[in-house]
């Protein structure tokens, strides 16, 4: 459950980050955007360094999943745009390859 919180709120700062940069070189918005949009990437880095992983590539990988599926989450709710259902059909098998990932039996 640790692992799963550290992703949302990692997805969270990365996407709350980028879309500040976003605003600001697609939408027009103030350059003034830019400051909390650093200041969340940042803190998605460091949320990110907290998982639990025996090495980073790993993490970054599993992470990429919810990533995608936090993305989806976003596009409806911050951006005000349903996801389809290819949109749903991808983040579920994202979802599934960092399932896979995080729960494979190692040795």
């Amino acid at each position: 459950m640790h692992t799963a919180f550290l992703f949302l709120a990692a997805a969270l700062f990365e996407i709350a980050g980028c879309f500040a940069f976003w605003a600001v070189l697609r939408s027009g918005a103030s350059a003034l955007w830019l400051a909390p949009g650093l200041a969340s990437l940042v803190a998605f880095a460091a949320v990110l360094t907290q998982v639990d992983a025996s090495a980073a590539g790993r993490a970054f990988a599993a992470y990429g999943g919810v990533y995608v599926a936090a993305s989806l989450v976003w596009l409806w709710t911050v951006e005000g745009l349903r996801p389809d259902r290819w949109d749903l059909l991808g983040g579920a098998v994202c979802l599934a390859g960092a399932a896979i990932i995080v729960f494979g039996p190692r040795g």
